[in-house]
């Protein structure tokens, strides 16, 4: 135990020696053979705190510092916590706190500043006293400043009492001294490791080595507003790195590894600059350590999220329910309304981070008490800290973004489900305001996760369930046609919880209705040209009439004559010279027609691609600039009409039709040698990237045999693609590709499109889920087929005939079922609402086994004989598929 320093008083504890002032390190005798563990230093007095828990004093006495009357010289045994086992002590300039093994707090000496806790501002007090006020918490750690105190507890709480002169209490406040300790509100919800205090001021430490200052600063004391203004301090259990206003950065501690960056591996005991920084302005640092650690930021939350999730599990013990409910008790009434809508820093914010992951949120008990509120603390999240934990969580792995989106989508579907089973009238109003925090949560993680570049995909946000929850049909009519607002008005807000099943409900709904519109708009007018000569009547349907053999110039004629409401009609097509009623298949068939017809090479209206066997704009010039608002009609009218047609288009035709950018990898599922080309460029590591591409802002394309060289920006052939712009050259290729080369026909293209087919409901579905919508998709499911399959006549699903049909069709390879759709419906794809929406329908027929099946496409209907052999069946079939042409019409 060395000592030095002022000695008059006897704080030194050196018994009566004659000097004044020690001025350097002497041995005190009185502790040899002893284990010192804690010493305080006041104004004129000193405590000791020994190993094994008893405190000693020594000094000046006059306002009782020293909890004792014994002698002032030597150090002396503070009989008064005799009982105690005390872990800390601390001392101000003639008061000491004491801190047991218990979290309990004893205050002794000046107390007229209130600087004891003691809830009055006794002159002084010479025997310690337990600070009452601080007996419901556990305390951690103690520290005095001249005339105020501060105690930490193991909650991470910070308390203080005393003097206030210079706001050093940190109330936000200053005057006033006070005499209980207050919790620092500003402070609340930080995780602190340290506190400590200077004669007016105080600092903290956090767990992530942030230090927050407050009190007086006359002389810089706490850094922040003299010439060396400290910008930034970071700090780890090893290395410390402090940044200085003009930018110059110095580090001190633990070097073994050269993370102090002084060219060497020693360890620094004092601050030293950073040579080799000179001439360089910093303004931002920091710092790691050999071992783990875990700093916090913006963009960092320093959360193991999975070593959260297993503590809380922990903690959460299903086999002892009466703490669970003690746990999920103190998060309703203490925990969640005492979080800050503004944290006072960001380690404050990581509660609302790592809360969800505690498994009370899970249990469908505590959705209306725990989970929902949550959530609504979430929604009320000032801008810049809900900022800070949408970048938080855009670094979470997915499986721990998933966990999340998951939670509440289930309370999506609790609360519907209670919706459904009934809710009296008097909740309605809060259930609504539940219904819509949680969806409203799920919105902002939704474009959270876009973002970020999709952390999971958007098919995750889908609630499944809404069908079966909700009646999207009537709700969506009285919606429209009453202006009411049920529940699928609340949800449309939320549009990224539809799955495609339920979007095309809507969609198909929302079709239904412009049609009745239109038709009864069409019969008022009949019924108007009764009686008003004026008035021309109209036919309620959109009649096509046309011939096989000029089906592109019949369909052109009627379209143009038509106005845009006889789009929104039901569509009838007549084929003339041809008796068959159009159920549907006639339709079918039309729609099959006409797009191998305007996809003909002869009108090059389209380039096809081999390698991916998709077409897309030809870059050409046409004087028939028509026939592409006609294919846009087309493919509108098959939307709205619940048609799926043959068009291989990427998806990028369907991202331009909802108004979303294409991208590079819209450009590889086109063109796949080009897209792969372009990533090899943006991913190459090499200096040597302008010698090894030898590329320039431009574009080659042949054009009517000759090849043509096109810039991409203005002098694009003087500007060669190097590391810096090479991003920028793939965005204009692919800007070119998609947009620039075709604008004025896809211009067409989409007016058509939108004429029939635009609205708020469209704009529901994803690309691919539009693009499934026009084509169908090719998620097979043959055994859904058969279970969905209808029976007529005497054939049932055990009929020895039916038996044999279903064993050869799953025995045939996949390009021959996809052959049998299409000889069946029209179409080697199936409705976006998979294969049970297909209601194939399977009947007898009376000929003999020599006849072939016959397909019915109107009704999905297949004249199947009466086979009795597997080989005649098998024969049968696939003679009648591999000759079907189009359509066989019965």
């Amino acid at each position: 135990m060395l000592c030095w320093g002022n000695a008059s008083y006897g704080q030194l504890g050196m018994g009566g020696i004659d000097e004044e002032i020690v001025i350097e390190p002497r041995r005190c005798e009185f502790f040899h053979g002893k284990q010192v563990c804690d010493v305080g230093c006041g104004h004129r007095h000193t405590a000791f705190l020994l190993e094994d828990g008893t405190v000693y004093t020594c000094g000046c006495n006059d306002l009782g510092q020293l909890g004792h009357e014994k002698s002032r010289k030597k150090p002396e045994q503070v009989v008064a916590l005799d009982a105690q086992i005390i872990m800390a002590v601390s001392c101000g300039e003639s008061h000491t706190l004491a801190l047991n093994d218990k979290g309990q707090v004893f205050s002794w000496g000046l107390g007229s500043d209130g600087q004891l806790g003691l809830n009055n501002f006794e002159e002084c007090v010479r025997v310690p006293r337990n600070i009452k006020s601080l007996s419901d918490v556990q305390i951690a750690q103690v520290a005095c400043g001249y005339w105020h105190s501060h105690a930490l507890s193991r909650g991470g709480q910070v308390f203080s009492w005393g003097q206030n002169r210079y706001g050093q209490l940190g109330l936000g406040i200053h005057g006033q001294s006070i005499s209980t300790p207050q919790i620092i509100q500003s402070l609340q919800g930080i995780p602190f490791a340290q506190i400590s205090a200077g004669g007016a001021h105080s600092f903290a430490l956090t767990l992530s080595g942030a230090v927050f200052g407050w009190g007086r600063n006359k002389f810089g004391q706490l850094g922040l507003n003299d010439s060396n203004v400290l910008l930034s301090l970071e700090t780890s259990e090893q290395p410390v790195l402090l940044i200085l206003q003009e930018g110059g950065v110095f580090t001190f501690g633990a070097g073994g590894y050269g993370q102090l960056g002084h060219n060497s591996t020693n360890h620094e005991i004092n601050p030293r600059k950073v040579f080799e920084l000179m001439g360089n302005v910093v303004t931002q640092i920091s710092c790691g350590s050999h071992p783990d650690h875990y700093s916090t930021s913006s963009k960092c939350s320093g959360v193991d999220m999975n070593t959260a999730r297993l503590l809380f599990h922990r903690v959460v013990q299903h086999d002892h329910p009466e703490v669970t409910q003690q746990i999920a008790a103190s998060l309703e009434k203490h925990l969640i309304p005492r979080l800050s809508s503004s944290p006072p820093d960001i380690e404050a914010l990581r509660l609302y981070l790592t809360l969800p992951e505690c498994p009370l949120f899970s249990d469908r008990n505590n959705y209306v008490t725990i989970t929902i509120p949550f959530a609504k603390l979430l929604l009320n999240l000032k801008e810049a800290p809900l900022k800070v934990l949408g970048n938080w969580w855009s670094t979470l792995e997915p499986t721990v973004f998933q966990r999340l989106v998951e939670l509440y989508k289930e309370v999506v579907v609790y609360l519907l489900q209670m919706h459904k089973m009934g809710i009296p009238a008097v909740e309605q109003r809060i259930f609504t305001c539940f219904l819509d925090t949680s969806l409203r949560l799920l919105e902002i993680l939704h474009m959270v996760s876009e973002r970020a570049g999709h952390i999971i995909q958007y098919d995750k946000f889908y609630i499944h369930e809404l069908d079966d929850l909700i009646d999207i049909r009537n709700d969506y009519v009285t919606w429209i046609q009453r202006q009411m607002y049920p529940m699928v008005s609340l949800v449309l807000m939320y549009p990224f919880v539809f799955d495609a099943q339920a979007k095309t409900t809507l969609l198909q709904t929302d079709a239904v209705i412009q049609m009745q519109m239109a038709v009864d708009q069409a019969q008022m007018q009949n019924f108007s040209s009764m009686f008003m000569p004026a008035v021309e009547s109209v036919n309620p349907c959109l009649i096509l009439i046309v011939r096989r053999e000029n089906i592109v110039g019949d369909t052109m004629e009627v379209l143009r004559k038509s106005k845009n409401v006889d789009y929104k009609k039901p569509l009838k097509v007549i084929f003339v010279g041809e008796e068959a009623v159009d159920a549907g298949g006639v339709r079918k068939e039309f729609f099959l027609l006409i797009m191998k017809e305007l996809l003909d090479p002869k009108y090059g209206m389209f380039r096809y691609y081999e390698e991916s066997r998709l077409i897309w704009f030809s870059n050409k010039t046409f004087e028939d600039i028509d026939l592409f608002n006609l294919i846009g009609v087309i493919c509108g009218l098959a939307i709205y009409n619940i048609t799926i047609v043959e068009l291989h288009f990427p998806v990028a035709l369907y991202k331009k039709l909802l108004k979303r950018k294409p991208t590079l990898d819209d450009l590889k599922e086109l063109m796949p040698d080009v897209g792969r080309s372009l990533q090899l460029l943006l991913d190459y590591t090499e200096d040597d990237l302008e010698d090894t591409f030898c590329l320039n802002f431009t574009i080659t394309e042949e054009n009517y045999g000759a090849t043509e060289v096109l810039e991409l920006v203005p002098n694009g052939e003087d500007i060669n693609v190097n590391k810096s712009n090479r991003q920028d050259f793939v965005n204009a290729y692919v800007d070119y590709v998609f947009n620039t080369s075709v604008a004025p026909l896809f211009e067409c293209f989409y007016a058509g499109f939108h004429k029939v087919c635009g609205g708020k409901v469209l704009e529901l579905f994803q690309p691919n889920e539009l693009q499934a919508m026009v084509i169908g998709n090719t998620n097979y499911d043959w055994t859904e087929l058969q279970k969905s399959t209808e029976y007529k006549g005497e054939y049932w699903a055990d009929h020895p005939t039916i038996r044999l049909f279903w064993e050869v069709f799953h025995g045939l390879p996949l390009e021959k079922k996809k052959q049998f759709l299409l000889f069946l419906t029209g179409s080697d794809r199936i409705p976006i609402l998979g294969m049970k929406s297909l209601k194939l329908v399977i009947q007898p027929t009376s000929g003999g086994e020599h006849y072939l099946p016959v397909a019915h496409t109107c009704f999905n209907l297949l004249d199947l004989p009466k086979y009795t052999s597997i080989e005649t069946l098998r024969e049968k079939l696939l003679q009648a598929i591999d000759h079907n042409q189009g359509f066989n019409l019965a």
